[in-house]
């Protein structure tokens, strides 16, 4: 049964947020019941310390003057650790002033020694920039640290800005795609700047994750190494959302002894959250005839519009850019019929706006000018917005981390504030808001990297090279001998007499997009301007860029005309289509090596590196209601990937003796599948899109019913570990979520997945439960 909200007045703590939910309950359809779950929060008082000795004069009269009595104890604590020469990691709450820890001790050293520089890593260029600004306005609130100069440097850094910066500034606001393209390749113009450099702040370190944490955490090692060759030893600052094991992450990425801290001495107010289903709709269905819920972004743009109403300053969090402008839209649709005034009163935010457009809509939310935002994850990371007193999140953003993160967006006035979360059409999504402990009461995910991955450390260790020479007890350290001889094979790299080094006029800076794409990459343009939108590494081209594909960029719809693989480019046109596009693929794979592998009982579970052989076959179009238009059948070329996977074996006689027949061993174990794929970021850091799936009711490398899970970046991105390690965890939120689902035969909240190659048939639900059952009872058994 759905749970009942207590009369505003029930309990005074909570009643703001209490008062909000029934507001947007007298709002839902009769006969509609789709509150899953209400928690309420309790708030958190300030712990306030002394100003810690060491912090210059200055410095602290500067942070008085911005409204900073005195500091918090985490800030305390984390910036004394940096401040004593130790590397430190701040992992606490949204709003719990996490920049204080490394503003202390960087201007408290840069005030005293005129040479000292720091360095500032945010994972976009929006965030930089709210820091850059920040910091600039501390700086003007004292004299005495006027002569700090500090400057952004980044991809829209004009080229007088950047050599001012170079020869100038002491410290500098980039990115991790800045710091690899320009500073370490550069490094010799960097010389003073990285002699002098006492200081590296990482913010929002959680997102670096996969593979492009991967790649983060080889270009930090390239930048000690780097400043060890000018003589340099600095310390990391690093800040992050609540995690697990942040010391361990922090360590790994630095590739250095990190120190957490974690005791929260900010305040919050009490929180309410909710849990939000959508129901199924009737009048349309999905693929195969299955049922569809509405929309979580129309959902979400229902629940702005009553909270507006109410006069409450609402942020929703949509998880793209098409659906943050889309669901802006639809709650001032709905505004208009109730009061037109209200309708101007919400808007949309996210990436691609100008900065100038950005700042002030963050103003007009801040005094409520603007009483309601939809806004992509731009919103999730730093950027200083107080005073909301509702977040509604439109699907869950995929870790339990961000999702926190969104959430602390809410009372940040130290009072009462609301947060839903309106389950997508998504099997992790149904798990969550039927399991709430799973969220509510669940320790944040440990942030997942692997600097050892061969197709992430090779191309590092060719722009290592080519930065300064490689020596032998360099390899070891990075352990990539077997990688770099590999590359001495290819004749990529060679040894000389003090060294290895890059041959010929390799550029590989330019070949390595460290955000995850590899191999070559397909340029993104507009035909009829011959404007670059964007790039796309060539492994995901076929699936998101084939012909009549929908793509989307800073907001704007363009339909692919053609896809050119060996040229490198797609070309595309401004369109807005009434559909959208997913693609149909084929599948194999084969086990190139077993990593590791044990059975229990009628049931083996192993780790294994695969070949997964991809090719297109076609694409669905589909309504932005859900309803299906048609399947366009399609053949792009064969593409494959080796990487790693998690998967089981089941005997075909225990698979009977649950009760199913040879003849629903496709469709029970094919379902299974689906539903794994999208529970595993509930094990693992990852979106469903990270990942990939097989199942077959005879494979030929096992000669037994199997189903296996990959990690669809080339090498691995560590998912397919962390789900082999959960295998149990995993698997048993797999089957509650399917078992929860109220639909009959199998849908997109339980067994279907939008890029199933095989257009999701065969599919058998109730197969999938017992598949699931009576593998775990196979491995509950056996340890």
């Amino acid at each position: 049964m759905p749970a009942t909200p207590r009369e505003p007045d029930a309990d005074a703590a909570f009643g703001f947020g209490r008062s909000l939910l029934s507001r947007v309950l007298v709002g839902t359809p009769v006969r509609e019941e789709p509150l899953t779950h209400v928690a309420d929060l309790p708030g958190r008082t300030a712990r306030f310390v002394e100003w810690p000795d060491w912090v210059a004069e200055p410095v602290v009269a500067a942070l008085r003057e911005s409204g900073v009595p005195r500091p918090w104890s985490h800030q305390a604590e984390a910036a004394s650790i940096a401040a004593a020469g130790r590397h430190v990691v701040v992992a606490t709450g949204t709003a719990s002033g996490k920049s204080l820890a490394y503003r202390m001790p960087i201007l408290s050293t840069l005030a005293r020694e005129p040479r000292a520089t720091a360095l500032y890593l945010a994972p976009t260029k929006a965030l930089g920039a709210d820091q850059l600004r920040a910091t600039e306005e501390l700086l003007d609130a004292a004299e005495e640290l006027s002569s700090i100069r500090i400057s952004g440097y980044d991809g829209d850094t004009p080229p007088e800005v950047r050599q001012w910066a170079r020869a100038h500034a002491r410290w500098i606001f980039t990115n991790p795609d800045m710091l690899h393209l320009a500073l370490l390749r550069g490094h010799a113009r960097w010389s003073r700047f990285l002699r002098n450099l006492r200081y590296v702040v990482v913010d929002e370190c959680h997102s670096y994750r996969g593979v492009f944490g991967s790649n983060v955490a080889l270009v930090l090692r390239r930048l000690r190494r780097l400043a060890a060759r000018y003589g340099a030893d600095p310390v990391f600052v690093l800040a992050s959302a609540t995690t697990a094991d942040p010391g361990v992450a922090a360590s790994r990425l630095i590739g250095a002894p990190c120190e957490q801290v974690t005791e929260d001495g900010s305040p919050h107010g009490p929180r309410t959250v909710a849990l939000w289903e959508p129901p199924l709709l009737t009048a349309v269905t999905g693929e195969n005839g299955a049922p569809v819920r509405r929309s979580a972004g129309s959902e979400a743009a229902r629940i702005m519009a009553d909270l507006v109403v109410e006069g409450a300053r609402t942020l929703t969090f949509v998880r793209s850019r098409r659906g943050a402008e889309l669901t802006a839209m639809g709650a001032s649709r709905l505004l208009a019929e109730v009061d037109p005034d209200l309708a101007d009163r919400v808007a949309a935010y996210r990436a691609g706006y100008l900065a100038e457009d950005r700042r002030a809509l963050e103003a007009a939310l801040a005094d409520g000018t603007l009483l309601g935002a939809a806004t992509t994850n731009a919103l999730e990371l730093g950027v200083d917005i107080a005073g909301l007193d509702a977040v509604v999140v439109a699907g869950f953003p995929g870790t339990v981390a961000s999702f926190w993160q969104q959430a602390g967006r809410s009372g940040r006035r130290g009072e009462g504030s609301l947060v839903m979360l309106v389950a997508r059409d998504d099997p992790l999504d149904t798990y969550l808001v039927h399991h709430p402990a799973a969220l509510l009461d669940k320790p944040v995910e440990a942030t997942i990297t692997d600097p050892t991955n061969p197709y992430v450390l090779g191309p590092q260790l060719l722009c290592a090279a080519l930065e300064l020479p490689l020596t032998d007890d360099e390899v070891r350290a990075f352990g990539a001998w077997d990688v770099l001889s590999e590359l001495a094979e290819q004749n990529l790299i060679r040894r000389r007499g003090h060294g290895w080094f890059v041959t010929g006029e390799s550029r590989p800076h330019d070949a390595l997009d460290i955000r995850g794409g590899i191999g070559t990459q397909i340029a993104i343009v507009e035909g009829e301007t011959g404007r670059l939108l964007g790039t796309c590494d060539a492994g995901r081209a076929p699936s998101t860029l084939h012909p009549e594909a929908v793509h989307l960029h800073q907001g704007e719809t363009y339909v692919v005309d053609e896809l050119d693989l060996e040229a490198g480019v797609a070309l595309v046109h401004q369109e807005t289509p009434d559909w959208t596009t997913s693609a149909r693929e084929v599948t194999e794979i084969a086990i190139e090596e077993v990593l590791e592998k044990r059975a229990y009982g009628a049931v083996s579970v192993g780790l294994v590196r695969v070949e997964v052989t991809h090719q297109m076959v076609g694409y669905l179009r589909r309504l932005l209601s859900g309803e299906i238009v048609d399947l366009v059948e399609l053949e792009m070329p064969p593409q494959t990937l080796d990487t790693r996977a998690v998967m089981y074996t089941v005997t075909p006689e225990l698979l009977m003796a649950a009760g199913l027949e040879p003849d629903r061993f496709p469709g029970s174990l094919h379902a299974a599948e689906h539903a794994a794929i999208g529970l595993l970021p509930l094990v693992a850091t990852c979106d469903r899109w990270d990942i990939g799936g097989v199942s077959t009711a005879l494979h030929g490398d096992t000669g037994l019913p199997t189903v296996f899970i990959y990690d669809g970046h080339p090498g691995g991105a560590g998912f397919a570990e962390r789900g082999h390690r959960e295998l149990v965890r995993w698997l048993t939120a797999t089957k509650e979520a399917i078992s929860d689902c109220e639909c009959s035969a199998g849908c997109p909240s339980c067994v279907q997945s939008p890029k199933c190659g095989n257009g999701n048939h065969p599919l058998d639900k109730k197969g999938a439960v017992t598949v699931l059952a009576a593998v775990l009872a196979e491995l509950t058994a056996g340890t």
